[in-house]
């Protein structure tokens, strides 16, 4: 078996679980019961359909479970290709009390641009030379990064922020922090440091229009970040996002049909099992 063979069965292993365990909460475990729906919100089954309702009831218990799927998917990848990955792996490190100050400097400047004056606008390169020319007492630092992988062949460590293809302001802010810690550690505890992104829901890169993480990060030319098959191909190597793609449509088209029929108890559409990550 190839290494990406390896990587396709491992992908497939972390998402056909969590929806395996999706499927036995919503069927077994918490189905969704018309007469308790109807007996605790009778205004609400009296205007809308139950159907709707179902809908709603089946996302809650599948959102919350596949927060986590990124990570491990992310993590199944990078084994075959890096040897290691670890998960909300935390770094200890010194970080001069300058640097620590301009750190702050630049995301206040970023997030709080006074009335009158010029925009200022990100760019890692600028901002991650300032901080380093920082210095200052050493202060310990620890960052809790979301994914770290250290090659032992190539001698290389890399810091990834995963997060959702949408992010928040708070949780790209907090992110780009962490970065800017990781990257300014003496004596150096991580080579690359990434705000990435598992796939691109705008289609290419040049795209990117999500407004939170754009206050923080230049999306399209920022170098520390990554989107869709960037972070994969990095993480897992060339045809990594590929195999990616083509597993979770095939799972996909399996457990479209069965929510159709079980959960929906209807028949799915003839168009249910077109691919539709691309």
């Amino acid at each position: 078996m190839t290494k990406q063979e390896r990587v396709a069965l491992a992908i497939k292993e972390v998402v056909s679980s969590m929806m395996n365990r999706v499927m036995e909460n919503v069927l077994i475990k918490d189905p969704f019961l018309k007469d308790k729906h109807r007996a605790s919100k009778p205004l609400y089954a009296a205007l809308v359909p139950d159907e709707i309702f179902k809908g709603s009831h089946f996302e809650r218990r599948f959102v919350t479970p596949f927060g986590s799927v990124w990570e491990k998917l992310a993590q199944v990848v990078a084994v075959e290709a890096h040897g290691n990955c670890l998960m909300g792996h935390s770094i200890d490190g010194v970080v001069g009390s300058e640097s620590l100050r301009r750190i702050q400097e630049i995301l206040n400047q970023l997030e709080h641009n006074k009335k009158g004056d010029e925009k200022i606008k990100p760019d890692w390169d600028k901002e991650i030379k300032y901080i380093k020319k920082g210095g200052g007492e050493p202060i310990p630092v620890s960052v809790v990064c979301d994914i770290f992988i250290h090659n032992e062949e190539t001698k290389t460590k890399y810091a990834f922020e995963l997060k959702a293809p949408m992010p928040n302001n708070d949780q790209t802010k907090v992110s780009k922090e962490k970065m800017f810690k990781l990257l300014a550690m003496k004596p150096k505890q991580v080579d690359h440091a990434f705000f990435a992104l598992p796939y691109n829901p705008y289609g290419k890169k040049e795209d990117y229009a999500w407004t939170f993480p754009r206050r923080w990060f230049d999306m399209q030319r920022d170098k520390s970040v990554l989107i869709g098959d960037e972070f994969w191909e990095l993480i897992g190597g060339e045809g990594t996002y590929n195999n990616f793609i083509i597993e979770v449509n095939l799972i996909g088209k399996e457990y479209r049909e069965r929510i159709y029929r079980e959960f929906l108890e209807m028949e799915p559409p003839t168009d249910f099992d077109q691919d539709l990550l691309k």
